[in-house]
């Protein structure tokens, strides 16, 4: 590698470090700046998974070997074509989560999260015409056409 690439990259990596330095930490919401009408009302049962949803993620947990302290993390931020993504993951409990259980699975949910999620099913079809998971959101006014974003 020239010497110049590997400066380049130097001078790359310092930025980046400095860049995370400055930050502190401190993230900004996935949230922010997304503003929901006050005439929207939330309903429904809190996050459910059906049956194929929930084998499916029992699949991807023993696949990946995933420690049993994980949890699934149903979330949205702001992006994709109508304002708002899904968001999908395993992850682990924080003391501000709400904790629900759907077909066995625990499911937590950032309470900030929670008025965009509520009354949600996510589903795993896997038939020839469509395959992965979905979300069928009660709250969502609109929605892309791929179905992986939304707006309330």
């Amino acid at each position: 590698m020239p010497a110049d690439t590997e400066e380049n990259l130097d001078d790359v990596i310092s930025d980046l470090i400095d860049e995370d330095d400055a930050d502190n930490g401190s993230e900004p919401s996935p949230l922010a700046g997304i503003e929901t009408p006050e005439d929207v009302t939330f309903d429904g049962p809190p996050v459910q998974l059906t049956e194929r949803a929930a084998r499916q993620i029992r699949k991807i947990r023993e696949d990946e070997s995933l420690e049993g302290e994980l949890c699934l993390r149903v979330a949205v931020e702001g992006g994709g074509c109508s304002g708002l993504s899904y968001k999908l993951g395993f992850d682990h409990k924080s003391d501000e989560d709400e904790v629900i259980v759907s077909q066995g699975i625990e499911i937590i949910v950032d309470p900030k999260h929670m008025m965009y999620l509520k009354g949600i099913s996510v589903d795993y079809p896997d038939g020839l015409d469509a395959r992965g998971f979905t979300f069928d959101n009660p709250n969502a006014t609109e929605t892309c056409g791929c179905g992986s974003s939304f707006a309330t």
